[in-house]
């Protein structure tokens, strides 16, 4: 089953699991910490006071507590940036450095591709006309959790935590949820939010894992890029890379391919994948 996690302490997530409440019939199977533990479907569903960031090994724990077997996790969340631009976001989980924010340092968390860039086309869909940007984030921030875990979220302020109109967007994407398909690959370049990994999944057929952005990258010296590169294609399941050539100088984009070929992986180019059938 894929487990939602809503965290009290969190508006945007008592937010989505409100709507989510709203929008299908949940069955109450026992309890989880005190709380109901309702399912719909393939989906279960439990409820925190603890903040996501710290809750590590909690798939582990709703596990043991509840006696089901949970294959990926999905934290719902808010989303906050300086800007405040209104944006709904997905994204995958760990540390490529310091674990300043929850997680295991230098450590990633399994990332589910089939589910992120299902979900991301999906969120397309149900946010078409609302007046907030779709976006993938990068790899970044906890908890560590062994199964694959992806955060979906609404931002980026106060003022956009409680729209029910963008949960009602998320809880319809997450009850409808088609995954992702094509090969899946990582993607290698760019900043913290991914706007060309988010278009090229858009238009193509292609599964996007752990992405690692340029600044990432920056941190240290090639056997260092390698090494993130490395662990973001082992959490991810694939040996694929998606390089945002754009984002390097011609003489980095050359170097991070020839890094990453003589590794032993591959490298995929939009005219490598097929076109995605346009939304509905």
């Amino acid at each position: 089953m894929r487990l939602l996690v809503a965290s009290t302490p969190d508006l945007a997530s008592m937010n989505l699991k409100e709507r989510l409440l709203e929008a299908a019939e949940w069955t109450a199977r026992g309890q989880f910490q005190g709380r109901p533990f309702l399912v719909h479907d393939d989906l279960c569903m439990v409820t925190t006071d603890v903040l996501h960031l710290h809750l590590d090994h909690f798939d582990r724990q709703v596990m043991e507590g509840t006696g089901t077997d949970i294959e990926d996790v999905v934290f719902l969340s808010k989303h906050r940036a300086a800007s405040g631009t209104p944006t709904l976001t997905v994204h995958p989980i760990g540390n490529y450095g310091k674990a300043d924010y929850g997680g295991r340092e230098g450590t990633l968390t399994p990332s589910s591709p089939a589910f992120l860039s299902g979900m991301l086309r999906e969120i397309s869909r149900t946010a078409k006309g609302l007046p907030f940007q779709v976006s993938y984030e990068v790899t970044h921030h906890g908890p560590f959790l062994d199964r694959p875990t992806s955060f979906v979220e609404i931002g980026s302020d106060e003022t956009n935590w409680g729209n029910e109109g963008a949960a009602k967007a998320l809880a319809e994407a997450l009850l409808h949820f088609r995954p992702g398909k094509g090969p899946v690959v990582i993607g290698v370049g760019g900043g913290h939010y991914a706007p060309r990994f988010t278009e090229v999944t858009l238009a193509k057929e292609v599964s996007f894992g752990h992405m690692v952005p340029k600044h990432v990258l920056d941190a240290g010296d090639d056997e260092h890029a390698l090494s993130c590169i490395q662990k973001a294609m082992k959490a991810s399941g694939t040996d694929a890379a998606y390089l945002h050539k754009k984002s390097f100088s011609k003489p980095d984009a050359r170097r991070y391919r020839e890094m990453i070929e003589s590794a032993g992986y591959r490298i995929l180019e939009s005219s490598d994948l097929k076109d995605a059938q346009s939304l509905p």
